[in-house]
């Protein structure tokens, strides 16, 4: 029995107006609300006075009018009415429908079932199909045109919900279930396969809207104890609908209980104003049907077609040889055999599903076209970029013709191509323009791109040819740093950059570039000299101290003959020392900046930086060289640029200090040299050192008188000292002071005593021609020993 309070209610009566009022009071008589997600929708649909409200009486317990079979069979359900089921769990919401088919509303007039059977669709969780055993495999009583009709519009007005389809199959007859199942869904799919489908759900399967259940029942009447039984199993189904896996489909567009009137009603305003709904006449929805059927079933065919799976294989691959004409010919054959069998159609209905058929498989081919194209484009474009190679390898001279060229025959080779690739049927719709501009794009960016590959690897080339002729002369300018150095390197430069450019300007004519781009690129050329000169002074500049030290040793420890310099008493190292910083601080003043504009005032650099010699000399000077009145103290140069400063000030005085700290030892060692040359030249003692001796050695004296034996032994010691004093060359070894001199003759002493006395055994013992040529001998073997040992 329905809930106390909760009547049953007309939703949509039979003229199709909507009771909003009433669900809504409805909705709050059973505590919709209050249900959440949790709720179902049950709908019936069915032929008229086929049993639906007595089957929904007895499986849900609600109370919807029956026909009275004494009566007669007429129409009882009108419109659509609804009730809360009893005994359900969780809440059920039952829809009972019209019947279909019925002689009330006629042949013509058959709109209203279609948008209750839509609506239906659309609102239910579950849908039961109610049909008579009897009826399986008609056309009109199984509801094939109006599950039809209902697929394609539903399609086209929801998004995909998962709805329950259990048919109901009545009065079930010896036939066993296993096979009437089968037939029903093969049925159900067919019917989906073959409505027309909008493009987002072209490949949607039947699975994405409906779950497809089937189950049956005895008849009523003479089964009646055998039916309830069989209700009974039924009714256990709808328990816990919602619950997941559940009868109640997946409800992936369930509504909250308190939107379901709002949701109802929105949907039911959305299925009366489409006018899909005003279904055709019988004849034409025949022929709707049927030219369908037929032409996807030569869409079937096609697909299926050995021929077409060929060329769409060979087209995945690469070229197709005679594509268009290839495809053009099967199309031909398949519209053929669509006009023989749909000739005794409806003329209007024939044609647009002949229509159809053309643009559907033309959208089926249409990707292994565009497949062909897109082969025929980088076939072109491949063509084209190793014929551009190879020419621009062989000759840069005409690069710019040489591109056109070649683009003027890839271009007419695809043109070609496209038109052995055109298809008839879709020669107003199917244009490669799109494929040729992008084929001409590519070209052009390929031919740019190699182009500005080859115009800088030109200009890099005539880079090297002009570093090549500028690099090493400039440094060899910059390490002699002679005065006129810069003058030197300007017109080293500008004779080079100008025989660069003129070579430059010439090779570049093959390129046609504009008079900018020309400019442009015979300035870069210009300005790199610059850069050559710049990097070769930041090495000179890197070097700056060594440089230093070596032009003050080249000045200072050589003479004007560029000798060695032995240091005596004649030589002013003073001013040899001034000369030779002079010298290095000239040559610092040629690299401590670029000097390449002609037309820059003269700097002075170089009387600023010879300062320091002179504030050296000065009394008042400090050790680093600086004074409170130094130019240097300026953190620029006067009259050169930032940019072209490559030492400032800070650092030529921070060179300076390094300078003179390092070549202080070579200055201090040519005073040494000099003094000990000073005393070397005089061997005898001071006067008073005489004196001295010949008082202390007195005693000595007169003993050697008293024993004239002392003499010979005097004498023999004396020519033994005098013959160690030449083999060893003491005046020598003295001459760069007393410390020095003594630790070389330490070495040697031993030896040339040793050496001394083989010799006077020897001159003893041998004749005297011997005697003298072995005494010779020994003194130049010794003398040569001494030399190496200096050396």
């Amino acid at each position: 029995m329905a809930q106390e309070g909760a009547p049953a209610i007309q939703l949509i009566d039979e003229k199709g107006s909507f009771h909003e009022e009433s669900l809504v009071e409805f909705c709050k008589a059973v505590k919709l609300s209050e249900c959440g997600l949790s709720y179902a929708v049950v709908a019936i649909m069915g032929p008229q006075s086929s049993g639906k409200s007595t089957l929904l009486n007895h499986l849900f317990g609600t109370k919807f009018r029956e026909m009275d079979a004494l009566m007669g069979r007429n129409q009882t359900t009108k419109g659509v009415w609804l009730q809360r089921a009893e005994g359900i769990d969780p809440c059920t919401l039952v829809m009972d429908l019209e019947g279909t088919d019925g002689r009330e509303r006629g042949e013509d007039d058959t709109a209203f079932e279609k948008q209750s059977a839509l609506f239906s669709l659309a609102v239910a969780d579950i849908v039961l199909i109610n049909m008579w055993c009897h009826d399986i495999g008609r056309e009109q009583a199984s509801n094939k045109p109006l599950l039809k009709t209902v697929f394609q519009v539903m399609m086209r007005l929801f998004s995909p919900r998962k709805t329950t389809m259990l048919f109901v199959i009545r009065d079930k007859t010896k036939t066993p279930m296993e096979i009437l199942e089968p037939i029903l869904r093969d049925d159900v799919q067919k019917i989906w396969d073959e409505v027309q489908k909008p493009g987002k759900h072209k490949d949607t399967p039947l699975t994405e809207f409906f779950n497809v259940e089937v189950t049956a029942l005895s008849n009523y009447e003479e089964k009646e104890e055998q039916f309830n039984e069989e209700i009974a199993e039924l009714n256990q189904r709808f328990q816990n609908s919602v619950a997941p896996g559940g009868l109640a489909g997946d409800r992936r567009a369930v509504v909250p209980g308190s939107g379901f009137p709002f949701s109802a009603h929105e949907m039911w305003k959305v299925i009366k104003e489409n006018k899909d709904l005003d279904l055709p006449a019988h004849k034409v929805m025949v022929a709707t049907v049927r030219c369908e059927e037929i032409a996807h079933e030569k869409l079937q065919s096609l697909a299926k077609d050995e021929d077409w799976k060929k060329l769409e294989e060979a087209s995945r691959e690469g070229l197709v040889a005679g594509f268009g004409k290839k495809v053009s010919s099967i199309l031909d054959k398949y519209t053929s055999e669509y006009d023989a069998e749909a000739g005794f159609f409806d003329e209007g209905v024939r044609v647009a599903k002949r229509n159809y058929l053309i643009s559907e498989a033309l959208e089926m081919i249409q990707p292994a076209y565009d497949s062909v194209i897109s082969n025929h484009r980088t076939n072109a474009l491949e063509k084209f970029k190793k014929e551009l190679q190879a020419a621009a390898e062989s000759d840069d001279q005409e690069f710019t013709s040489t591109v056109r060229q070649c683009s003027e025959k890839a271009l007419a080779s695809f043109d070609q191509a496209c038109t052995d690739t055109s298809v008839s049927q879709a020669a107003s719709t199917w244009n490669p323009s799109k494929a040729r501009e992008k084929l001409v794009r590519d070209m052009n960016a390929h031919g740019q791109s190699l182009r500005t590959e080859r115009l800088q690897q030109l200009k890099s080339n005539w880079q090297k040819r002009l570093e090549d002729a500028v690099g090493e002369p400039v440094s060899a300018l910059l390490d002699s740093a002679p005065e006129d150095a810069w003058s030197s390197i300007r017109e080293l430069v500008e004779s080079e950059t100008q025989k660069v450019t003129k070579g430059l300007a010439t090779a570049l004519a093959g390129f046609e570039p504009t008079r900018e781009e020309e400019h442009a690129i015979l300035t870069d050329v210009s300005k790199y000299s610059r850069t050559i000169v710049q990097k070769k002074a930041r090495e000179e500049t890197n070097q700056a101290l060594i440089r230093m030290k070596d032009r003050f040793n080249n000045i200072f420890g050589h003479d004007e003959d560029s000798l060695p310099r032995v240091w005596g008493e004649d030589h002013d190292v003073r001013k040899i020392t001034k000369s030779a910083r002079v010298a290095a601080l000239k040559m610092l003043g040629v690299i401590v900046a670029l000097r390449l504009n002609p037309d820059a005032p003269e700097d002075n650099v170089e009387d600023a930086l010879l300062t320091l010699v002179s504030d050296a000399d000065d009394d008042g000077s400090t050790r680093d060289g600086s004074t409170t009145s130094n130019p240097l103290a300026s953190s620029t140069w006067a009259g050169i640029a930032p940019e072209d400063t490559l030492l400032t000030p800070a650092q030529c005085r921070s060179l300076w200090r390094q300078f003179r700290a390092e070549t202080e030892y070579t200055i201090s060692q040519a005073l040494a040299a000099q003094e000990a040359k000073r005393h070397g030249n005089n061997w005898l003692p001071p006067p008073w050192a005489i004196a001295a001796m010949l008082v202390l050695g007195f005693n000595e004296l007169m003993a050697v008188l008293r024993n004239p034996i002392y003499l010979p032994i005097v004498f023999v010691g004396f020519l033994l000292a005098k013959a160690v004093w030449v083999q060893l060359d003491l005046q020598r070894h003295f001459q760069y002071g007393a410390l020095p001199g003594l630790v070389s003759i330490s070495t040697r002493f031993l030896p040339t005593v040793m050496e001394t006395f083989n010799g006077l055994v020897a001159a003893g013992t041998a004749k005297p021609e011997e005697a003298a040529a072995s005494s010779n001998s020994s003194r130049r073997a010794s003398q040569a020993k001494l030399a190496d040992e200096d050396d």
